[in-house]
């Protein structure tokens, strides 16, 4: 996809494609939860309709991207390819290895209260579940409606100038469930939350992209996919063991989790991310321009008329 997608269109072009993606996701997944409200009783031919259109959409999905091209990008000669040890070693003296050791201590951080989140609504708060699927699904409505405006200025203002912003913002989403525990509190979190991680979560995939050198980017990308697993897997079995030897907040172990998830993500971001720096030459942007400048609902409408109108044929 780096080869194929030109640097300076992949913001937008990325933020279009998860767009739509996200759009699809929300969409099937009411389709087969009405589907197995509906079939209650016959609860196999329902799951067999929803495994046979999850085959279906991924034969159609493999049509279309056996049509796509293999650029083959040609390599100068003399070309030096590293092994991943070889740029294992090297992470805390490079750019991006910088960034994949900062997204490694990110991803551990959130990883101590992210699997949590659910238990601490149905066990302790005992939601209902459709409070319960209110709240789970705003992120992913929000991030439908503003991924496609932050991919507009990652392309104007680089990727490292946006994952600053919500970089400083993600520490205090698990904060904020400390403050309330009703659900209009928590809906407006979970709003907060799909903004700021949907602005993360795009550059900092393009980010790699930029800075990993072209002849060893798959090596790259590689290692920040495996090492990023390696922190969300050592965060969910710290929190795991060590959230119930905890003191409590308010009678719950959750919430200390969540606080204890915050400050470790401040002090990532505080810590390492100031040593990584744009590789691409873009013009200066305050962050008051980024997040003022347009963010209204009718900038957001057109966003989305432009993804429908490239959609047509």
């Amino acid at each position: 996809m780096a080869d194929l997608v030109p640097p300076e269109i992949r913001g937008s072009y990325f933020g279009l494609r998860n767009g739509i993606g996200n759009l699809v996701t929300l969409i099937f997944s009411f389709v087969a939860g009405s589907l197995l409200q509906i079939l209650t009783g016959n609860t196999r031919l329902a799951f067999a309709i929803i495994f046979a259109g999850a085959l279906i959409g991924r034969l159609i999905s493999l049509y279309y991207l056996s049509l796509t091209p293999d650029p083959h990008p040609v390599l100068p000669q003399n070309t030096s390819r590293e092994s991943i040890p070889q740029i294992a070693r090297d992470l805390f003296s490079t750019n991006i290895g910088r960034f994949i050791v900062f997204n490694v201590f990110l991803n551990l951080s959130q990883n101590i209260a992210s699997p949590f989140f659910s238990v601490y609504l149905l066990s302790t708060l005992k939601v209902s579940y459709i409070n319960y699927q209110i709240i789970n699904v705003i992120p992913t409505v929000v991030t439908m409606l503003v991924i496609t405006w932050w991919g507009k200025h990652a392309n104007k203002s680089g990727n490292i100038k946006i994952l600053h912003i919500t970089a400083l913002m993600i520490p205090f989403i698990s904060m904020l469930w400390l403050v309330n525990s009703s659900v209009v509190w928590l809906c407006a979190v979970q709003t907060y939350s799909g903004f700021a991680w949907a602005g993360f979560n795009l550059c900092a995939g393009l980010f790699i992209w930029d800075a990993a050198p072209q002849e060893n980017r798959t090596r790259y990308i590689t290692l920040f996919g495996a090492l990023g697993a390696l922190g969300f897997t050592l965060g969910a079995l710290i929190g795991g063991n060590l959230g119930p030897h905890l003191p409590q907040i308010k009678g719950s172990y959750f919430l200390t989790l969540f606080l204890l998830s915050g400050i470790l993500r401040l002090i990532a971001v505080l810590g390492l991310f100031h040593r990584i720096s744009e590789v691409r030459s873009v013009p200066p942007t305050t962050t008051t321009e980024i997040l003022l400048g347009d963010l209204r609902p009718r900038s957001i409408v057109n966003s989305w008329r432009k993804i429908f109108r490239r959609m047509r044929p």
